[in-house]
């Protein structure tokens, strides 16, 4: 398939999300069509998050669900977006990503984050101590798992004594994920690529990815900095169609800014939900329309961020509407496209 090159690559970030009146094995049988179609379009990663406890979210273990990916794919690379390191000894991260990269050589990336991906209650039992695996630790944690993985920084560490593998002979591509000036600069001292989450809304991705590259080392494994910019996006035929499909999500994030927990409705009980008006009042970055409108507002952003690539996700109830939506996206960004109807 012949794409246009002149725009950055493209990539799907996804959370294998219960919709209102789902199960946990539908959210997943879902989230594993949408890595065959995205790979199919031509997206260049495909990468699910690890939430813990949350009404809305089935991707809970990252490298047991890119394990079934990988597998259920052959060309896309599949990650991680990340797994949380706080929650996990470095060593068994190694071991897992070691594997899944044995494996499915060349197309494993383990996206890291230092955030808990939960609530301190669910940390405090995943942990087994309120006080285990702090965040304070987290860049000797990442050290050690570098190490372990094959790009050790220092002569001596973990890695000397412990191997997360025989024989490996390749490793995966290990990538920061933040949203705060405190991972930009790890990343840029590290000299690894570097995902910022813009569609979490929280404001800061143009100073962030400045001190990314400010701080930027070349490392054995990075000459120069690469930089990803995440963006929730929903595209449909028409405004009014992405309007109504985009209503779900909305309410979603309505109810996570202020503390509460709902279903992923329908967009026909969210169009009927007394809170819709408020949630589409929030200032958001969310990109929702038509594939035309769309390409422009990620032209846009990919402009201001100078970003080497943009990950997209996409909040909304249906697997049809996202799978429309990516191949959209996919159609009008990059020139021909595939077209697949297994979603029928």
């Amino acid at each position: 398939m012949n794409m246009n090159r002149d725009r950055v690559p493209l990539s799907v970030l996804d959370l294998a999300v219960v919709g209102e009146g789902g199960t946990s094995a539908s959210a997943l049988a879902d989230t594993t069509l949408l890595a065959k179609q995205a790979e199919g379009f031509g997206y260049t990663r495909f990468w699910v998050a690890e939430h813990h406890n949350m009404p809305l979210v089935a991707s809970t273990t990252p490298p047991v669900l890119i394990a079934h990916l990988a597998a259920a794919t052959s060309t896309i690379r599949v990650g991680s977006g990340g797994v949380m390191l706080p929650n996990h000894p470095s060593l068994v991260v190694a071991e897992q990503f070691a594997l899944l990269e044995a494996l499915h050589p060349g197309r494993i990336d383990l996206g890291i984050g230092r955030a808990p991906g939960t609530d301190p209650a669910t940390a405090a039992a995943l942990r087994r101590a309120p006080a285990a695996l702090g965040a304070e630790d987290f860049p000797r944690h990442l050290i050690e798992l570098m190490g372990l993985l094959g790009d050790p920084r220092t002569k001596e560490g973990i890695w000397n004594r412990f191997a997360a593998t025989p024989a490996a002979t390749s490793a995966p591509t290990i990538i920061l994920l933040g949203s705060s000036d405190y991972s930009a600069q790890l990343a840029g001292q590290l000299g690894l690529p570097f995902v910022f989450a813009n569609h979490f809304d929280t404001g800061g991705t143009l100073d962030a990815l400045d001190l990314y590259r400010q701080n930027f080392r070349p490392s054995p494994v990075l000459d120069q900095p690469y930089a990803i910019v995440t963006a929730s996006v929903l595209v449909a035929e028409t405004d009014e169609q992405a309007t109504w499909f985009a209503a779900p999500g909305q309410l979603a994030m309505l109810a996570i800014r202020t503390g509460r927990r709902i279903p992923l409705l329908s967009p026909e009980a969210a169009a009927a939900h007394p809170d819709l008006p408020l949630a589409r009042q929030l200032p958001t970055n969310r990109i929702v329309g038509t594939p035309a409108a769309v390409v422009a507002r990620i032209e846009q952003l990919s402009q201001q961020t100078t970003a080497n690539e943009i990950m997209v996700t996409s909040l909304t109830h249906g697997i049809r509407e996202r799978v429309r939506s990516l191949e959209l996206l996919a159609e009008a960004w990059y020139q021909p496209v595939a077209h697949y109807s297994e979603v029928g």
